[in-house]
């Protein structure tokens, strides 16, 4: 099904992440995943060649052009390369919208340069040791004290969390105002007590750098709240829709990028004399997920469409992001069955992307919480 989703100057623009890519990132992957974390020249490189901060103003250095389809080309190209290391996607589609909706001029004239040349790599921080997809139960605390906010508390499976230079911190700062009583602090690379921890250990997304943050006694000026005090929880909550929405897009393209190798792979394999592709039980299982991933790009580009309408609502976000995501990993490990004990292997792709797309129904919110939010949008009791 022909996609109409994109202009001309969009295709000029994925061509040049393209040669970026080739460039910059495909000789490296590989030593970056064995290492956790992708060197921060790649940052600096992204951002001379105009891929980071696409919807920041041109002031700051940005692209002065919010139109998530940019986004999307960038994860769209990156997850076709497999080059899971980027965290391009956090810095472009989930911070970006914070800094530009919730920051001050003051604020954006400190971070938004940086942002937009990648000389300051960000993260957010919600998720607690004992405390993931139940927002409302997080426990980091920030207490004021004069002109600056005393945070404590542990922060855990953080993107960017070893190279970012600043960290949007979701903490508790009125424990007696219930969804109320969250603010986000920006809390920068240097301050004291503020210490990461190891580069977490994960089944795949090798050269994503992920990491545990601790904060001990961080004094962090009254000038990096961002946002209002005590609206952190409904801020996020305006922009969890597109981190959600970003999330889906991945997963559409690793549907169609593994579907091309399973095609490949079937038509080159050979068993009793003749491709597999020439088996019916083959081409049966390549039809129904070629269906599949179809009906997701459709659901995926419609939602693109709504969110730069404005109109994508978080029960529309939350549907695109469950149900691409379960179909991602089916797809994927019938994809992987097809290929027989070469699937297994790390050297094929299919394997990569089998241990890469696990955790896609899990961050973002789980599968489950995606379904609670729809089912209470139900009204059904």
């Amino acid at each position: 099904m022909e996609r109409t989703l994109f202009e001309p100057e969009h295709e000029l623009f994925r061509e040049s992440y393209r040669k970026f890519l080739e460039t910059n990132v495909a000789p490296f992957h590989d030593q970056w995943a064995e290492r956790g974390v992708v060197d921060r020249s790649v940052w600096l490189e992204a951002g001379k060649q105009g891929f980071l901060g696409m919807a920041m103003p041109e002031e700051y250095g940005g692209g002065g052009v919010k139109d998530f389809r940019y986004n999307a080309i960038i994860t769209e190209e990156s997850v076709r390369g497999q080059y899971s290391g980027l965290g391009f996607g956090l810095h472009n589609d989930v911070i970006a919208p914070y800094l530009l909706e919730l920051a001050n001029d003051e604020q954006k004239q400190r971070w938004l340069p940086k942002f937009c040349s990648g000389e300051l790599i960000t993260a957010i921080a919600m998720t607690e040791p004992g405390t993931g997809s139940d927002l409302q139960g997080i426990k980091t605390r920030a207490v004021r004290d004069g002109d600056d906010w005393v945070l404590n508390g542990a922060k855990t499976f953080i993107t960017n969390g070893i190279n970012s230079d600043i960290v949007i911190v979701v903490a508790q700062t009125d424990p007696s105002a219930g969804a109320l009583g969250f603010s986000l602090l920006v809390v920068e690379r240097g301050m004291p007590g503020f210490e990461r921890g190891r580069n977490l250990d994960k089944l795949g997304l090798k050269a994503q750098d992920t990491a545990e943050l601790s904060f001990s006694d961080v004094r962090v000026p009254a000038a990096n709240l961002l946002g209002e005090e005590g609206k952190g929880f409904i801020h996020l909550m305006q922009n969890l829709p597109q981190e959600r929405l970003s999330i889906a897009v991945m997963a559409a393209a690793a549907m169609e990028t593994c579907l091309e190798y399973t095609c490949q792979y079937v038509r080159d394999r050979k068993a009793f004399g003749k491709p597999i592709g020439a088996l019916q039980n083959t081409r049966f299982v390549l039809a129904e997920l070629a269906t599949k991933a179809t009906a997701v790009r459709v659901l995926v580009d419609r939602s693109i469409t709504e969110l730069n309408a404005g109109t994508l609502s978080a029960e529309d976000a939350a549907m695109a992001k469950w149900w691409s995501t379960e179909e991602q990993v089916d797809l994927i490990d019938r994809c992987l069955q097809l290929h027989g004990g070469y699937g297994y292997m790390r050297e094929y792709p299919i394997a990569q992307a089998y241990l890469d797309a696990r955790v896609q129904t899990i961050y973002g919110g789980t599968t489950e919480i995606m379904k609670e939010i729809i089912g209470r949008s139900l009204k059904l009791s």
